[in-house]
Parts: structure tokens; sequence; C-alpha cells
């Protein structure tokens, strides 16, 4: 055990004979373990956050999504066929009729988006397990629609309302003169069931099959305005847009789940970011009590630090004193606030103690990641404040 260290080690577990010191070294430890406390909950919140959200776009969003750059839709044709068949990575492929409609219902309308998908689609995605009530789209019957919650809330449309179909619309293409008493292409479907995701995801598409969008669009075999993708591991999404987009050329986009949802991203990222610099600016104002304390133990130690300085010790060797002492008071604190974080986190993910809505615990997650982030954040600040501290300390301080 060095010299430096066995100081400030006594320093540090002992008390001295000025109350007022002991006080302000109690508040200096406290609010560093508030501050660890609090910058490690606040990260872990986020990281539960970002992993629910997530998750929705998993309800709502493949892995990847291939479309055209020419026009809105694209044929599927044999070279096409062959570069998704030919890669070992894609687990599934589904194609996909999208388009804006014109809905109506009781007289109440809402335009939205057609979806028409393949019966494999809930393969690419988890859409049927985002059902709120109802039933996915089944191939036994013709003429079924799934609908988002906000749709169903704007046009006040339940499921299996067989008195009255929700009709879908899209506008005639052509120029030069258009019927007026009949201007729209139209389908009418029954609602079987209805989906929850995030808010514009719930008032965006209207599920049927691609048979049933085909018609209305009046598509030819073939023809798609996209290709949705499921790989093995979604981890690879990247290198593989990378490799299909090289081989379809440029004609077509190949974009993956973060692409598609980029504003979305950059939100949760940025807004992780700002707390987590706002939370280490709690911890550097806390840090300034442990600067105060020091130095109240150096004014305090002044004598015993004459006494070490005729026997030898160097001033370099007593400023270290003090930054180790500085460094274990926020170390120390550290350990403590982390100790009660991660025992919150994993009592919050058991008991759920704190709740969004009634049916919703707020999402934590225990990450070895903001593990690190705060013992390094802290450790350095808390460095650095030693340092500050212990830079009062010169021969003409100690020989006065």
């Amino acid at each position: 055990m060095s010299f430096p260290y066995y100081i400030a080690k006594r320093y540090l577990f002992s008390k001295t004979s000025n109350n007022a010191i002991n006080i302000i070294t109690i508040i200096a430890s406290f609010g560093v373990i508030v501050g660890a406390l609090a910058l490690f909950i606040i990260l872990s919140g986020f990281s539960g956050l970002r992993t629910f959200s997530y998750s929705l776009l998993d309800v709502s969003d493949p892995d990847i999504k291939i479309t055209t750059t020419i026009g809105k839709s694209f044929y599927i044709t044999e070279d096409v066929h062959e570069v998704l068949t030919l890669n070992t990575s894609i687990k599934e492929t589904s194609k996909v009729i999208e388009e804006r409609v014109f809905l109506e219902y009781n007289e109440k309308t809402e335009i939205a988006f057609i979806k028409g998908v393949e019966e494999n689609y809930t393969k690419i995605s988890k859409i049927d397990s985002s059902l709120s009530i109802g039933t996915w789209l089944q191939k036994d019957f013709s003429n079924t629609a799934v609908i988002g919650r906000g749709i169903s809330n704007k046009l006040s449309l339940g499921i299996l309302n067989y008195g009255e179909p929700l009709k879908i619309m899209i506008p005639k293409p052509g120029k030069g003169f258009v019927n007026p008493r009949n201007p729209f292409y139209k389908i009418e479907t029954q609602i079987v069931g209805v989906y929850l995701g995030t808010e514009e995801f719930e008032s965006k598409y209207v599920f049927t099959s691609i048979e049933q969008a085909r018609g209305l669009l009046r598509f030819k075999e073939n023809e798609v305005t996209a290709i949705e993708l499921k790989l093995h591991n979604s981890q690879d999404s990247d290198d593989v847009a990378d490799v299909l987009q090289t081989s379809l050329g440029q004609d077509f986009k190949v974009q993956t789940k973060e692409q598609l949802n980029e504003v979305f991203y950059k939100v949760i990222n940025t807004e992780n970011f700002v707390s987590y610099l706002i939370f280490t600016l709690i911890v550097i104002i806390a840090l300034f009590n442990v600067i105060g304390a020091i130095i109240m133990m150096i004014i305090d130690k002044k004598q015993n630090l004459k006494t070490l300085f005729n026997l030898g010790t160097t001033i370099k060797e007593i400023k270290k004193i003090f930054i180790l002492q500085g460094f274990l008071l926020t170390f120390f604190g550290m350990c403590i606030g982390l100790f009660l974080g991660i025992a919150l986190v994993f009592l919050q993910k058991k008991f759920e103690l704190f709740m969004i809505v009634p049916d919703l615990a707020y999402p934590v997650e225990f990450r070895f990641m903001n593990l690190l982030i705060v013992f390094c954040t802290i450790t350095i600040l808390g460095f650095i404040a030693a340092k500050i501290a212990s830079s009062r300390i010169t021969e003409e301080f100690i020989e006065k």
C-alpha cells in the first residue's frame, strides 16, 4: 500500500474534530450517490423505452423493404426473383401492394392506405400479435380487412359489421371526361380485426389480401409496389441491404427498418443523449460539494501537512493524498448509487412499481453498457474534481 493511499484512506474514513467538515463530507457523498443513481436510472429507462419503441416497429415495418425509384409500381421479373432467391440471408419474402385510398362508412369518410399482403405476411412482421380485437386475414374468407385503431375510432367502425361494409375507393385514372356518377373504383369489405401500434401506424393502413388490392388498383399479375423481407438475423440488415442494392441496381430503392424510420431513430437517440448530458450536469454540480469537502479537509489538516512536509513528503505526494481521497469519495458514492440503481431496475422489471398507464409498466432495461457509462463518467469527473481541489496545496500554503 502506497503512503499517499494509506493517508487518504485514513482521512476519508476517520472523523475530524470539526463537525462542519464531517457534515460537508456526508453531503458530498450523498450528492454523488444520488447523482450516480439518477444517471443510471435514466439511462436504464431510456434503454427500456428504446427497446419498447423498437418492438412497435417490428409490427409496422419489415427488416428490409424494396421499392422502385421509377413510378409507384414494378414487375417482379426473373432477375429480381433470382437475386432474392440466391441470397441466403433472406428468410421470407412477401409481395405488397400499397396505395392511398378513400374510406367511407356510414357517411363518415377518411383517407388512409390500402395494403394488400400475401398469406405469409405474418412471418414478415408481427402484425397479427398486435390485434386488440378480432383475427388476422384468413384465406377461407374473401372481402375482409384489418384496420388500425385510429381508423376504427374515426369511422366508429368495429368488427363484423355485416349491416354496412367498409367502402374502399380510389379515383379512376385517365384524362379527359370522367363520369361524375361513377368516378371511383370501389371494393366493399368486412372488418375482421383491429390492430394496435404507434399513433401514426394505427391511422394509416387498411390491410387486405393482395388479390383484393390488385383488383381495386387494376394491377397485373406480378405487379407490386414493394417487396418486404424478413432476415434470418436482423442485425445483418445493413450489409444485406447493400448487397441487394448493388444486385438490383439504381431502378430500385432498398431500405432497412432504420432507414424507413430515420426520424424516429434520430429522435430516440437524441433524447437519450440530451438526457445523459442533463444528468451529467447534475453530477457535476454534486461534485462541487466534493471539491468543497476536500478543500475544507486540506485547511483542517494544514498542521498535519506541515509535519509531513517537514518529514520529507513532497508537495506532489501531498497533492496525491487528496486526489486519492476525492477519488475514493466519489468511487464509493458511485458504487452505492449504482447498487441502489441496479436494485431499482430489477424491482421495476419484476414488480412493475411505476406504471405509465394501468396496464403498462414503465419499461426499463439493465445493460452493462449503461453501467460502464456511469462508471466512466463519474470516475473521470470525480478525478477532475479532486485534482482541482488539490491544486490549492502549495509550499507557500503549507509553510504559512
